[in-house]
């Protein structure tokens, strides 16, 4: 069971949002997934787009650190100032080619983020990212 049925990728580099979203399609084939190379433009779609929805959409979203105009860090700044009930229904999970330790303990420090995750997303992370959320709510993998 998938309590959050859409992703939502936000990273600079179109090849790792196609393999991304060829691996969430594979493990969770009804899902919603959408993609941003722009993080501004993403940011404006979780900002709209949840704000709008009535309470029961939910979504994963995978950010990457490093990317133009806004990184990471500047995007979870902004995600701060949303409404809380936009800001419950999206679980953020780092997903980066950093294998910097001040990166990783600035997400760990980050109450937003729920897990840093090195790329390339394989199916055991979906899997994986599934199976924390689930047991945070209480619920079954399956």
């Amino acid at each position: 069971m998938n309590y959050f049925n859409n992703f939502i990728i936000v990273d600079d580099d179109r090849i790792n949002n196609k393999l991304c979203r060829k691996i969430i399609e594979k493990i969770y084939p009804k899902s919603g997934i959408i993609d941003f190379c722009d993080p501004q433009e993403g940011f404006g779609y979780l900002a709209n787009e949840f704000a709008c929805e009535a309470g029961d959409k939910r979504a994963i979203l995978l950010l990457d650190i490093i990317m133009p105009v806004m990184n990471a860090w500047e995007f979870l700044e902004q995600f701060e100032k949303l409404e809380e009930n936009v800001k419950n229904r999206i679980k953020i999970f780092i997903l980066s080619s950093s294998v910097d330790k001040n990166d990783m303990a600035k997400a760990k420090a980050n109450k937003h983020v729920e897990y840093y995750l090195i790329k390339p997303l394989t199916d055991e992370t979906i899997h994986l990212i599934v199976h924390m959320l689930n047991k945070k709510l209480g619920l079954s993998d399956r």
